[in-house]
Order: C-alpha cells, then sequence, then structure tokens
C-alpha cells in the first residue's frame, strides 16, 4: 500500500508520457440511474480507495506494478447536453487508448459506459468484426430491456444494445433481477448464455452450477471484453452501488471467475470495465471492493504477459 494516495491508482508513482502498459480510465457518466445516485462520484472514490489495496498477488508472487508503465487517465468529462451527445464523446475519450498497446481498465460511472467501448472496440486492430467477441457481464441485472424509463440508452438497455451493435456473445453471470420482456429475451436468443445466481450460488453445498460455469469460462476462446457491474457482488460487499441485491458473488467468488477467465490460453482479454460504482460516505465497502476487483484484473492481465 502507498499511504494515503496521490490521485493515481494504487498510489503507484506514474509517469506521464508513454508508452504506457496499462491505462485507468475514470468515466463518472451519471445520468439514467434508477433510484441511488452517486455514481459521478463512483471513479474517483475507487482510486481514493485503490491506495489502500495490497499490491501483494500470489498469482504472480511478487508486488504490482511488476515492472509495467501505469498510468491514470485525466477523469473524463463533458458538456453535451443529451445523454446520446454524452456516450459519443465517450467514443471520443476512450478511443486514443483501445489501440492495443495498452490494457485499459475503465471505471464507472453507470453501466451505459459500456456501449460507446463496444462501438469503439469494432475499431480494434485484434478485431475484426464486433461478432467475434464474447463480453462477459458479470451482473446482478440483465440490461436487456429496450426501453427504460423512456430511455434506449439507458443502463438497463446496455447489454440490448450492444447486442444491436453486433457483439457475438454475452455470457451474464449472477444474474438474479429481471423483467419478464428480459427472460423471453434470454430464452429466445441464441447470443446470450446466462447462468443465474440461483443455480450458481444457491445452496452451495449442493450445487453443482458453480464449478460448471468455472469450467464453461475457462475453455473460452477469442477476444473477450469484461464488463464488471459492481452489483453482480452481493448487496452487503456494495451497499452504496444504486440497486444492491442480495444473493450475489462472494469477493472470493468473483476472484475465482476474474482468474478462471485469465487463464485459457486460447482466449485475448481485451480489457474491462467496473461500472455501477457509487461511494458510501460513511461506508467505503463499496469503492474499496470496486477497486480490489480491478486489481485483481490487473494482476491476472499481468499474470499472462
Amino acid at each position: 500500500m502507498e499511504g494515503l494516495g496521490n490521485g493515481k491508482f494504487l498510489g503507484l508513482e506514474e509517469v506521464e508520457n508513454g508508452p504506457f502498459d496499462l491505462v485507468i480510465l475514470p468515466i463518472p457518466l451519471e445520468m439514467t440511474v434508477s433510484w441511488m445516485e452517486g455514481t459521478s462520484n463512483g471513479p474517483s472514490a475507487c482510486i481514493e480507495a485503490s491506495s489502500q489495496v495490497e499490491l501483494f498477488d500470489p498469482i504472480l508472487n511478487s508486488e504490482i506494478p511488476c515492472g509495467l508503465s501505469f498510468h491514470t487517465a485525466k477523469e473524463w468529462t463533458s458538456e453535451e447536453s443529451t445523454l446520446r451527445k454524452q456516450l459519443d464523446s465517450i467514443q471520443e475519450y476512450v478511443r486514443p487508448w483501445f489501440d492495443g498497446r495498452q490494457f485499459p481498465i475503465v471505471l464507472g460511472g453507470e453501466h451505459g459506459i459500456l456501449l460507446p467501448i463496444i462501438q469503439v472496440l469494432e475499431e480494434h486492430p485484434q478485431i475484426d468484426d464486433l461478432s467475434q467477441i464474447t463480453l462477459i457481464q458479470i451482473d446482478a441485472h440483465a440490461d436487456l430491456r429496450d426501453i427504460l424509463n423512456e430511455e434506449r440508452y439507458s443502463h438497463g438497455t446496455v447489454i440490448r444494445r450492444c447486442l444491436d451493435e453486433g457483439v457475438g456473445r454475452v455470457i451474464q453471470i449472477g444474474i438474479r433481477a429481471y423483467s419478464e420482456e428480459e427472460s423471453r429475451i434470454i430464452n429466445d436468443d441464441d447470443r446470450i448464455e446466462t447462468w443465474f445466481a440461483r443455480d450458481i450460488l444457491g445452496v452451495m453445498e449442493r450445487n453443482t452450477g458453480w464449478p460448471k460455469l468455472v469450467k464453461r469460462i475457462s475453455e473460452l476462446e477469442g477476444p473477450i471484453w469484461i464488463t464488471f457491474d459492481i452489483d453482480g457482488l452481493d448487496g452487503g460487499l456494495v451497499p452504496s452501488t444504486g440497486t444492491p441485491v442480495p444473493g450475489g458473488l462472494s469477493y472470493w467468488a468473483a476472484v475465482e471467475l476474474i482468474e478462471s477467465i485469465f487463464k485459457s490460453e486460447k482466449t485475448n482479454i481485451i480489457g474491462a470495465d467496473i461500472n455501477e460504482i457509487a461511494p458510501g460516505i460513511e461506508n467505503r465497502l463499496t469503492q474499496f471492493n470496486a477497486a480490489l476487483i480491478a486489481t485483481k484484473i490487473i494482476a491476472c492481465h499481468i499474470s499472462t504477459l
């Protein structure tokens, strides 16, 4: 740990000029929240909390940064008046970092940040077409509605919009709050593979769903983007996120899942976003857990180099 932090992720000392091996991109979008507010402060709170995260990870047997060059980018801002234009400005913000030279970790911000990320990924040098991408979604919610609160580009519609863009496959993990409309889509769309929380986490002592999921994830191939809605964790671990839901992943389940994603030699993990971070003031557990998840993804990425 590096004391009280310096505005840089994990409190690491950074150089201003590249090339960089890994970049942290804070995107504090907050325009379509359905219940509790605060995602506009989520990325900065996560970065602050990350200064208290241990740099040693047993998967590396060393301390991060392991000789790599890190960069915490200046936070995204926009004065655009409409959601659609704000999403367009996010495209322009992330585009310079999606050239395949550095591994991007995006901190949000509501889950709607994923759509402009996916749209820019079509230009990524390691991707010929969005149909090649597997989107691994850890989430309490399916986010497959066509419209939520009269908005097509809401945090609750973002996976539907990504499929509209041409994403080839979505693997949803931990889903436990979804509508009748979303249930029909899950059943009818062959591009969607959903592992419901009850099936993989319920009554663990006689549950066979979790080992099946881990095996499935470790056998994936091709380019992957990880989108980790922090409410995919059990609500007790992220009490200040917008819509905390009980019955989600434990911290150790999340660790095993992330390690399994990086295990296959046939996959290419392009990057990840950790979203719906809404900081608590008296209880800082939500932003700290978000920082832990981001750090685990970083450690697993480093382990593959």
